[in-house]
């Protein structure tokens, strides 16, 4: 499996190749990185940061050279490591609580009661219902008004296409532009925010600003982070979840967190994650030097059969999650509670509401990364 040559028909089912990364341990690619795909792997490399860095400074470069995209994935959260890392994830965190997040719960339910009375009744799912719900929930955590929330979606479809392994010219020239284009509309937001600020309990903008601990840079690139952190993956989550429950029925009627959890794990929304050794080190037999660049197959490691029993069967009967959808470690993702939240929400209305929904046709978005659908058609009657 290389990352930049893939075999027909790997994004509709990618998991017999993940397979045979699993039982190979580690796979050295053409470019010199590496493939990992083991649960226990993975855990490891997450906690161990001093020998796997997450800093992208060296690895970008070459692939944006000193562009808007550089600037953004070098300044935002989930490239860094300590110190910067450390900053802005306790700026973030606070921020970011599990109280701040439970006063949007009511506007939560009443978004996706909203956005269901308008679904019709052969809706697409993601277009109409998946992804419209995380922008909204985003544009409410900064209180950007909802008016000028239209941009917001397309913007951060091209900034996370611009992380793919293989970038054409193309979509390099969009994420660009996006990254151009949000950071003016946000310093413009910035502006008016720090005139008229917001409740800090529960605007994360004027939080962010009243903190003073981020620079102007870091302030702009981190509020890009959070809706980018937020948006395609929930949106995923949601458009997999119901996918999922069409091909498996019978678990409709289980526990709404038990489902989420079962599609954070099949069905990851982010496949892949990456570090970068400091050191040398060997791993299943191959000696890899510092300065390598890793693969981190989290698609191939929730799926592994030395953690999971019928790793590709949806079983609600698992207990506590041991997934790595949302990585593990100091860099374990910052927005879990939120996106479970979302997921929990948008599931059990739906289904209440819509018990014998039918998929009837769709479209995979054709990445590597990020793991879910362009359009989902179904049929609700």
């Amino acid at each position: 499996m290389i990352l930049t040559d893939l075999p027909a028909g790997f994004h509709d089912d990618p998991f017999p190749h993940y397979a045979v990364l699993r039982e190979a341990g580690a796979v050295r690619q053409s470019d010199g990185s590496v493939l990992l795909g083991r649960h226990a792997d993975l855990t490891a490399i997450y906690k161990d940061t001093e020998t796997f860095r997450s800093d992208k400074t060296e690895v970008f470069r070459p692939k944006y050279g000193e562009s808007p995209l550089y600037e953004h994935h070098t300044t935002s959260l989930v490239f860094n490591d300590p110190p910067l890392h450390t900053r802005v994830r306790r700026v973030l965190t606070g921020a970011l609580t599990p109280r701040a997040l439970e006063r949007l719960r009511p506007s939560l339910a009443a978004l996706v009661d909203r956005l269901m009375d308008d679904l019709g009744p052969t809706p697409d799912l993601i277009e109409q219902f998946a992804a419209a719900i995380p922008v909204e929930v985003i544009g409410d955590l900064l209180a950007v008004p909802r008016a000028e929330r239209g941009p917001l979606r397309d913007w951060s479809l091209a900034i996370l296409g611009a992380l793919e392994p293989a970038l054409a010219p193309e979509a390099r020239a969009r994420g660009n532009a996006a990254v151009t284009d949000f950071l003016a509309y946000l310093r413009d937001l910035v502006t008016r925010r720090r005139v008229a600020p917001g409740d800090p309990e529960t605007d994360v903008l004027t939080r962010l600003l009243q903190d003073g601990d981020l620079s102007e840079a870091e302030l702009l690139h981190n509020c890009i982070f959070i809706l980018n952190a937020g948006h395609e993956t929930t949106t995923n989550l949601i458009g997999n979840a119901l996918w999922l429950l069409d091909r498996s029925p019978v678990h409709r009627r289980g526990d709404v967190a038990q489902i989420v959890e079962e599609t954070l794990r099949l069905e990851s929304p982010n496949q892949f994650g990456n570090r970068q050794t400091t050191r040398a080190v060997t791993l299943h037999g191959l000696d890899i030097p510092a300065g390598t660049d890793l693969h981190l197959c989290i698609g191939a490691a929730n799926r592994d059969l030395e953690v999971f029993a019928t790793p590709d069967e949806m079983r609600l009967d698992r207990g506590a999650p041991r997934h790595l959808a949302f990585a593990a470690g100091p860099h374990v993702c910052i927005g879990l509670t939120l996106a479970r939240m979302e997921g929990q929400v948008a599931l059990d209305a739906f289904l209440r509401r819509f018990p014998d929904y039918r998929i009837t046709g769709g479209q995979r978005g054709n990445r590597v990364r990020f793991r879910g659908f362009e359009r989902l058609d179904a049929t609700l009657a």
